[in-house]
């Protein structure tokens, strides 16, 4: 069998170590931009055409790619930090194997605008967002424990709510079928903390918690990641892992119990769409199968481009079995916020 994308993403970025300074950087960012190749590097090179219009691809990494495609190295297992990741090549085999998860998408529960570090202002993302068919997206700005990524504070959070009620009513005049969702990524602490005032964050339609710290302790992380899950301000959690291609493992932790206590309390996890997290994982997201736990797609969009990698979320699910009806991102609006509404409750009693 030819080297696949994902093959060549776990060669190019390990064979970085025997390189420094540029070509190191090069084959990093070849090996990370492998993930999103559209087409299968070595059905791009059997057709005469060149390698080198893949993105990341310069003439250097064309002819180390090219040498591994006519001579493919001996393949063991990949390394434990680039291995489980889908690439979008491979997504769209998946996806046209499973129609059925192309079709019913209402909307993305995860994106960033221009008020923490997106860099497209929301009506921008809205507009965008409309050209896809979708319902609803949910603004997931930063909150303020995460200033290394512009988060806001209550203060600030206020000012976006207010910009979302004028983007929804100029969609609305406009005779636009979006709704924007006022929303935020919050910063969870060691254990599973919020970092804004609850009171701003009982006033959201929905609510992802997201770790961004610590995600290189190679200590069991169980209880901080159940703290999460407990936490009664948060309905999705976002990254659960923290995972990044190449980069660390993230939280260690027992995640069939965490998945279960999930299902217990009436939380959503979050399949990442962003190509170098894919998190959760395709393990994880079976043991979440099997839980019955909720699911949430979110493309933690940065750019009205990124918006596209929800293929590798919807490959995910169909690949490790998630039905339809478990996903949020497939029910109608109202239902969706009906659920918001339950998860609140049911954690709402469970801390009485």
């Amino acid at each position: 069998m030819p080297l696949s994308n994902a093959q060549l993403a776990d060669l190019l970025y390990g064979s970085a170590d025997n390189f420094e300074d540029n070509k190191q950087k090069a084959l990093r960012r070849a090996g990370r931009y492998a993930l999103v190749w559209e087409e299968e590097a070595h059905e791009i090179l059997a057709s005469g055409r060149s390698l080198r219009d893949l993105p990341a691809v310069g003439p250097w990494v064309a002819r180390q790619i090219a040498e591994w495609i006519e001579d493919p190295p001996e393949f063991s297992e990949p390394d434990p930090l680039r291995s489980g990741f889908i690439t979008f090549a491979e997504a769209q085999s998946i996806l046209a194997e499973h129609p059925e998860y192309r079709g019913g998408l209402r909307g993305d529960l995860q994106m960033h605008s221009t008020y923490s570090d997106g860099t497209v202002p929301i009506a921008g993302m809205a507009a965008a967002a409309c050209e896809l068919g979708y319902e609803y997206i949910a603004m997931t700005d930063h909150s303020k424990g995460l200033r290394i990524a512009g988060g806001i504070d209550e203060a600030e959070l206020l000012v976006q709510g207010q910009e979302i009620h004028d983007v929804n009513a100029e969609m609305s005049k406009l005779d636009g079928d979006l709704t924007v969702l006022w929303s935020t990524e919050l910063n969870l602490g060691m254990n599973g903390e919020a970092d804004m005032d609850p009171a701003a964050l009982k006033e959201l339609d929905i609510v992802v918690g997201s770790f961004h710290s610590k995600l290189r302790l190679k200590t069991d992380q169980t209880e901080r990641a159940l703290g999460a899950v407990r936490n009664p301000e948060v309905q999705i959690i976002g990254h659960p892992s923290g995972r990044m291609f190449g980069v660390r493992h993230g939280v260690q932790a027992d995640w069939p119990r965490v998945i279960e206590e999930g299902a217990l309390y009436g939380k959503a996890f979050e399949i990442n769409a962003q190509p170098n997290r894919q998190d959760l994982s395709l393990e994880k997201l079976q043991l979440a199968r099997d839980a019955e736990v909720m699911i949430s797609i979110g493309t933690d969009a940065h750019s009205v481009g990124e918006l596209h990698n929800v293929d590798l979320s919807l490959a995910a699910a169909a690949a490790a079995g998630i039905p339809k009806e478990r996903i949020l991102n497939f029910k109608p609006l109202p239902e969706l916020l009906e659920w918001v509404g339950e998860s609140r409750e049911l954690a709402a009693s469970r801390e009485d």
